[in-house]
């Protein structure tokens, strides 16, 4: 929506957002019409995939081989890395980033270590029953679906919701390729030799991405990534009791999503 075009309706509908009881709070009605904007463009922003905030995944950043402890940074590639892990919405934007942890380290590990593992237990970071997605790298949960591991019987339905669910993943995916693609000392290797310094310089990389995309400053040119989540798809850790509200509620979105062709 333009800013004239959000200014105007808000100009009409303003006076009847304010509440009038003395002493009891309200919310800003720009802010309420936000909110409601969002509410209202939020649900088919992820291929028809319901209620989603953002998707989630992890890169790598390469860097030369630190003077201390350099084996800890050895990824599964065999490349010395630093990790960046990152939530973004259907616009590519980012919504959480956290950077720091050495190559080696597993994504739910990763995971587990940032703000996120706290958030995903507050109702109140999720309202109206919504959820990220990730790849089957991550632990499921109520507040954050992974796909259904694929053990060469899954039923069509769960194939579809496989289908749509990846569909709607690629969004950090291509976030990741516009970052890298922008911000080309991401893509080789980072000439940094300070390594408590390269967190901040890749999440000052995510904040500049964020800015040109909120300025419309296109950038047509995107580098491919390919999905860097692991195959071992075992879960690791979380709570049986929490695992098991993200099972029924994987299932449901499962039987009312529309079968699409896989």
């Amino acid at each position: 929506m333009l800013p004239e075009t959000f200014e105007f309706i808000l100009k009409i509908i303003a006076p009847k957002l304010v509440r009038k009881k003395p002493g009891c709070p309200t919310i800003q009605p720009n802010k309420q019409f936000l909110i409601a904007i969002w509410k209202m463009a939020t649900p088919d922003s992820y291929s028809n995939f319901p209620n989603v905030l953002g998707a989630i995944d992890g890169t790598h950043i390469n860097i030369p081989a630190p003077h201390d402890h350099s084996e800890s940074y050895v990824n599964r590639k065999g490349h010395h890395s630093i990790q960046l892990q990152a939530v973004c919405d259907h616009q590519c934007k980012f919504i959480h980033c956290y950077a720091g942890n050495v190559g080696s380290v597993h994504d739910q590990r990763v995971f587990r270590l940032s703000d996120l593992n706290e958030d995903i237990h507050n109702p109140t970071k999720f309202p109206n029953n919504s959820h990220i997605i990730g790849d089957a790298a991550y632990t499921l949960h109520k507040r954050l679906l992974v796909p259904y591991r694929d053990n060469g019987h899954l039923t069509e339905k769960q194939e579809n919701f496989n289908f749509c669910h990846s569909s709607a993943r690629m969004a950090i995916e291509r976030s990741f390729g516009l970052l890298k693609g922008r911000f080309r000392s991401l893509l080789t290797t980072l000439a940094m030799e300070r390594v408590d310094l390269i967190p901040k310089y890749i999440i000052a990389c995510c904040v500049l991405h964020n800015i040109c995309l909120l300025k419309n400053d296109d950038f047509s040119s995107t580098v491919e990534l390919l999905p860097e989540a692991v195959q071992d798809h075992n879960q690791i850790g979380g709570n049986v009791a929490v695992n098991r509200l993200g099972v029924i509620k994987r299932d449901d979105i499962c039987e009312r999503l529309s079968i699409r062709n896989v």
